[in-house]
């Protein structure tokens, strides 16, 4: 079988990756060919264009992109009509990924979305597009299910894959890490800024503020794999932080709090039972435009699955001063800490066990050779 996958981000082309790897172990003859980056290529995938070169985020952004955007779906549809692949497999990035899932059901092509749009977060009009255009919806919040069934959308939760990748990751030891990276004997915090250049230039900056507040502590950044160490350089110079790469699950081990941009990394976080502070930061034009369009109680992940706050979010005005005063609750109150702690266990009972991954490549193969 054919199969052409398409991730926009670095969350998406690890669930990729992992989706590519386990459905090689029930097709024998797999081919893949992938919009994605270099864990899908890793998997065996075949990329015919990196994902760093698709990463626009915000409405302004991408009004500002439109051309570059316009240019690389017309890429797309062209080169998966070159490709004729028994399936399209769309992984999260909805903007991008929702404009293809019609044009490939229209070239009567079978479609599959793997970790669905949050259309119970916002453009709730979606829904009406997934429903037209896709064949299968793999959902990966477990409340997703209900919420697409009660709309008419067939929906499968079949666990979230982020269990997997976390099962998977195989650690250095504390010394190994604090070695490998130049660290010294001080605790770590983490600093989770984000994938993409415009979410850095806008929450790093106010992580760092808080750098001469911590000094028993040493904060290290965590850098994206899309993104060149010289980017973070005129951001960190003479901050005196560290900035690992390809060791996020490293860091998150060896850290006794993070501060989070909101996204996947939120839930990861957690996972790794890392007490965190939840931020976010858009540019002006894009906040004042999009925030209508927004209709949760919560923003992090975390929050949103547990459906009560458990870990502080912090949204565009005023992070620097309250970054540091959740940092401090969480580093000097025991109690609070542990509460945070609880509820991450509790999480993880609702997030289930790990084999999300086969368990949807299974799925997979079984529809198409229906």
């Amino acid at each position: 079988m054919k199969y052409y996958l398409i991730a926009g981000e670095a969350s998406g082309d690890l669930h990729g990756s992992n989706l590519i790897s386990e459905l090689k172990k029930f097709d024998l003859a797999a081919d893949f060919r992938c919009f994605g980056g270099d864990l899908m290529e890793q998997a065996g995938g075949k990329i015919a264009l990196h994902y760093r070169k698709m990463s626009f985020i915000g409405i302004w952004e991408v009004i500002k992109n439109l051309r570059t955007i316009n240019a690389t779906l017309e890429f797309c549809r062209n080169d998966l009509i070159a490709y004729h692949p028994d399936v399209v497999i769309l992984i999260d990035y909805p903007g991008f990924n929702l404009k293809i899932a019609e044009f490939a059901k229209g070239k009567g092509y079978k479609t599959i979305y793997y970790i669905a749009p949050k259309v119970w977060a916002s453009r709730r009009s979606r829904i009406k597009r997934i429903r037209r255009c896709i064949d299968r919806l793999y959902v990966i919040l477990p409340f997703e299910k209900k919420y697409f069934n009660e709309r008419n959308c067939e929906a499968e939760y079949l666990g979230n894959p982020l269990t997997d990748a976390i099962a998977n990751f195989k650690p250095y030891t504390p010394e190994e890490f604090r070695l490998k990276n130049q660290l010294d004997e001080r605790p770590v915090i983490a600093l989770l800024a984000g994938s993409r250049k415009m979410e850095i230039s806008l929450c790093l900056p106010e992580m760092l503020k808080v750098c001469k507040d911590f000094t028993d502590y040493q904060l290290v950044v965590a850098g994206a794999p899309s993104i060149q160490a010289s980017y973070y350089d005129q951001f960190t110079s003479g901050c005196g932080v560290k900035i690992v790469f390809n060791q996020t699950y490293d860091l998150l081990s060896n850290a006794v709090a993070a501060v989070v941009v909101s996204g996947t990394a939120t839930l990861e976080t957690a996972l790794f039972n890392v007490p965190e502070v939840v931020l976010y930061k858009l540019s002006t034009p894009t906040f004042i435009i999009g925030r209508p369009f927004v209709h949760i109680r919560f923003f992090s992940l975390v929050n949103i699955i547990m459906d009560r706050q458990v870990v502080k979010e912090l949204l565009q005005f005023h992070l620097t001063r309250d970054i540091r005063k959740e940092l401090f609750l969480i580093l000097t109150n025991q109690e609070y800490r542990n509460r945070m702690l609880e509820a991450f266990n509790k999480l993880r009972e609702i997030i289930g066990n790990p084999g999300t991954s086969g368990r949807v490549a299974k799925s997979i193969f079984e529809f198409i050779n229906e």
